[in-house]
């Protein structure tokens, strides 16, 4: 029999294989990742140097489109920043697509299973095989559970959280290698972007955060009394980290007049309405949900707006709103140092700017 310090040594060697195996296939998967980059880089590079030259923001688009997850999020965020990037980026990157071809649903049935701790049957009355949507971070497949409620279920692709990561560490050499091509560029400003956008991204795939986002969404709509909006209730129980359980939805997405037309007969209340709770989040709920556009919000059939989608969130903090007081308040007095100072506190300027010259 072994002796325990024996055991002890055998049992540290065993955990420091599988951790070595770990990190050996977690570097393989990220250098196939990079080579997978380098590829469509160079097969789009080759094709401009053989004469097939499209303008250069559609060309950059179907680049991000063949490139996946991280670089669609990238295309997605140019298509809702036309105070940062050009107007015909930005009418390009409108287009961008996260459409994915679905998994097989033997993954999604692994995922689950392993997510959750038990087999799909004990969990779920049913669940549709076909998604009803498949993205480059996660599909959803309609579902009801036991107890009769109809849901959907979200699971998250597999390698999504490590893509990301390896995406990134290649995007941040790029900048640095545009930083040394364009010493002008501001390299902090380039780099903030960049750690703003990879944290939204990977808070994204933690899907027990969504679930909370729901959640506190729908307590401030009680206790604000809006009747108007709704977002869907989360299954905590039925959820996990990239698994996310939630209510199905019955409705029609704002994006279509003409089908909201049966559904209300005043599609612009309905859509002032919409806009009036996303502008009320902003400064009476801890957050807001920072992807809003027509295809994230579906007129219900009781007639309320229902809010999807919350894996991306934004925060205004409390300082920033009591600047913004002070920034208006300092117009209607015409103080131009309260102006300044106010500005500089809400980041309308840059860090170092010099309060007084800029009063």
């Amino acid at each position: 029999m072994s002796k325990p310090s024996e055991s002890a040594d055998i049992l540290t060697m065993l955990e420091q294989g599988r951790s070595g195996l770990g990190l050996a296939a977690s570097t393989i998967r990220g250098g196939f990742r990079v080579l997978q980059t380098v590829s469509v880089l160079a097969r789009t590079g080759g094709g401009w140097v053989m004469g097939n030259r499209p303008p250069l923001p559609r060309l950059l688009r179907e680049t991000c489109e063949q490139l996946g997850t991280t670089y669609i999020k990238l295309g997605q965020f140019i298509a809702s920043s036309p105070s940062i990037f050009p107007d015909a980026y930005v009418e390009e990157f409108q287009k961008c697509l996260d459409r994915t071809p679905p998994l097989p649903f033997h993954f999604v049935r692994r995922t689950v299973e392993a997510e959750l701790g038990k087999p799909l049957e004990s969990l779920y009355a049913w669940v549709d095989p076909k998604p009803l949507a498949s993205a480059s971070i996660a599909q959803v497949h309609a579902a009801r559970l036991h107890t009769g409620e109809d849901v959907v279920i979200k699971v998250q692709k597999p390698n999504v959280h490590h893509v990301l990561l390896t995406d990134f560490n290649f995007i941040y050499f790029a900048a640095r290698l545009v930083e040394r091509l364009a010493p002008g560029l501001s390299r902090s400003a380039i780099s903030g972007v960049i750690e703003e956008l990879q944290s939204s991204m990977l808070e994204e795939c933690d899907f027990e955060k969504e679930a909370d986002h729901l959640r506190r969404f729908n307590e401030f709509l009680q206790s604000t009394g809006n009747t108007l909006a709704v977002a869907p209730k989360p299954y905590p129980e039925f959820s996990s980290r990239r698994v996310l359980t939630m209510e199905r939805f019955y409705g029609v997405p704002l994006t279509d007049i003409e089908v909201l037309r049966r559904y209300t007969p005043d599609p612009a209340e309905t859509l002032i309405g919409a806009l009036n709770t996303w502008f009320s989040s902003l400064m009476l709920c801890d957050f807001f949900h920072a992807d809003v556009h027509a295809g994230n919000l579906m007129l219900l059939k009781d007639g309320r707006v229902g809010f999807i989608d919350f894996g991306i969130v934004g925060k205004i903090r409390k300082t920033t709103w009591e600047a913004m007081a002070r920034f208006f308040d300092g117009i209607g007095r015409g103080d131009n140092r309260a102006i300044a100072e106010a500005m500089a506190v809400i980041g309308m300027t840059r860090e170092e700017v010099n309060v007084a010259a800029l009063a």
